[in-house]
């Protein structure tokens, strides 16, 4: 966007210029001498790294390598929408009782599947994609196992998807580096997952899309664009002036993560042409569609959990609120700007003509119920906040420390389940110790939140007084929300904090 209408650009007070968050970090870090080049002699040295309030240590930091850590990663963590119910095992991953009996705690396979007690995460969304020269991006497909105490652990990962001698199935009896090392490259895969299309793809960029849309469609004194508006926030200006820098040629995807720019782009694309609205934008449906609405599941799964109050609650205040405004059928079939809008929702993207081409939008571009209009309004808002918030404020916390949740690994991942690494085939894989730093300081800038919480808006649309009442009922509903959260985390290690609503923005914001 060259020329950003004046209401969308950052105001006075919040100017996001990563630039000089950047060179400011750095001016305060006592770290860039020592960073400034050369390799990683051994863990312990770089664990050392994080002894100063601009940077801290990282949760991940002293958990890296621990396998209850690396199950929390896929349910609390910001990756958290992988994984899913094991109904059966896939024939790509051909994995025996045998192999696995010392890991089900005396089950067989097909009674921990008959218990609801398997989970898998497949990433064979990754196939196919550009990969920065002599660097490799695996595909992984991984298996986890609830144990008798409800903590999640991993007991089988294979690093792509077609098995074979050169693509062995690794679990937690292999040699313990080489176990950590092989999670590692499972988690340059996620991280691959993440930034395109968790993060990036289905937030970002999707709601710019919504964004626009809206503008082009509905006045701002039309009630559903002051319901909307304040969830757009700042959303064009990140995109037009942090995110150029973050994914342009030579910008910090191609130098942080193996698959570059190219490959994050056609991740994107890929994500895109299959997600649909009424599925993965409608939080009930899609843990539905993995099996996982069912919270007596995988009962660890603090993301859902969580997620599902600010889900209802959104849903709940959208609801009121369209029934206020939308008393007869005729009143919501004959407003033009709501059906111009829906129209152009699902129309395929075109420069020129306009056009987000979102699938499984409620009603296909032709609004015709009052749920429909809900559940499209509800998608919106939860993406720009709850599923945003998820997604990127834990980033420092996971990215931070390499061996962690590294986004770069150089050199091959193993291919022998039974062979030793060293510690230093694990400290070939990292990266350097600029480009390390380069990734401490954008996570550092990307997790801080600089805008208020969700329901205390910077901006007050709404001022019809049983509409404002309505808004009141949902901050009442946050504030209870927030209380059981709080709760929740007094009996989780560690808590999981991103989704208590004190803590999330209203907008996509950074």
């Amino acid at each position: 966007v060259k020329n950003m209408p004046s209401d969308e650009q950052f105001s006075f007070d919040y100017k996001w210029d990563i630039v000089t968050m950047k060179a400011k970090l750095i001016a305060t870090s006592l770290l860039v001498k020592l960073m400034a080049s050369g390799e990683w002699d051994s863990l312990a040295i770089l664990t050392n790294v994080y002894t100063e309030s601009t940077f801290h240590k990282p949760k991940g930091a002293d958990r890296w390598s621990n396998d209850l850590y690396f199950g929390l990663q896929r349910v609390a963590s910001l990756n958290h929408s992988i994984i899913a119910l094991a109904t059966e095992i896939p024939n790509k991953l051909p994995v025996t009782d045998e192999l696995l009996k010392p890991l089900l705690e005396g089950l067989t396979i097909n009674e921990a599947l008959s218990q609801k007690r398997l989970f898998i995460c497949d990433l064979q969304i990754l196939e196919g994609l550009p990969v920065r020269e002599n660097f490799v991006l695996c595909k992984p497909i991984g298996l986890f196992f609830l144990d008798k105490a409800k903590q999640l652990r991993p007991i089988a990962i294979q690093l792509f998807q077609e098995p074979g001698p050169d693509n062995p199935i690794f679990t937690p009896l292999s040699p313990s580096l080489t176990w950590a090392l092989v999670k590692m490259w499972y988690n340059n895969a996620d991280a691959a997952y993440h930034q395109a299309l968790t993060h990036l793809g289905m937030t970002h960029l999707l709601m710019e899309g919504v964004t626009v849309a809206t503008h082009r469609n509905i006045s701002q004194s039309h009630p559903i664009f002051k319901l909307l508006a304040p969830h757009f926030l700042y959303l064009i200006a990140i995109n037009s002036r942090g995110l150029e820098l973050l994914v342009s040629d030579n910008g910090w995807v191609d130098k942080t993560m193996n698959f570059g720019n190219k490959g994050l782009f056609a991740l994107i694309v890929k994500g895109f042409n299959s997600w649909r609205m009424d599925v993965e934008g409608t939080l009930p449906e899609d843990l539905k569609n993995r099996g996982l609405l069912d919270t007596n599941i995988l009962p660890c799964y603090h993301f859902r959990n969580d997620a599902l109050l600010l889900y209802e609650a959104i849903k709940k205040y959208v609801d009121s609120y369209v029934d206020l405004y939308y008393t007869t059928p005729e009143m919501l079939t004959q407003d033009h700007e709501i059906q111009n809008w829906a129209q152009e929702l699902v129309k395929p993207r075109n420069k020129s003509e306009g056009g987000v081409g979102i699938l499984g939008v409620p009603g296909n571009g032709e609004i015709t119920t009052k749920a429909q209009l809900s559940q499209i309004v509800t998608c919106i808002i939860y993406t720009c906040s709850i599923s945003h918030a998820s997604t990127n404020f834990p980033q420092y916390e996971e990215y931070a420390f390499p061996p962690n949740y590294p986004g770069l690994m150089r050199g091959k991942p193993p291919n022998d389940a039974n062979a030793a690494v060293a510690e230093r085939d694990i400290l070939n894989c990292l990266p350097d110790r600029p480009t390390t730093l380069d990734i401490m300081i954008v996570t550092k800038i990307l997790s801080a939140k600089g805008t208020k919480s969700i329901g205390d808006f910077e901006v007050q649309y709404v001022f019809d007084p049983q509409a404002r009442e309505i808004v009141d009922e949902f901050r009442r509903d946050l504030r209870k929300i927030s209380k059981k959260i709080k709760e929740r985390n007094l009996h989780r290690n560690p808590p999981y904090e991103y989704l208590d609503p004190e803590i999330i923005p209203n907008s996509i914001s950074i």
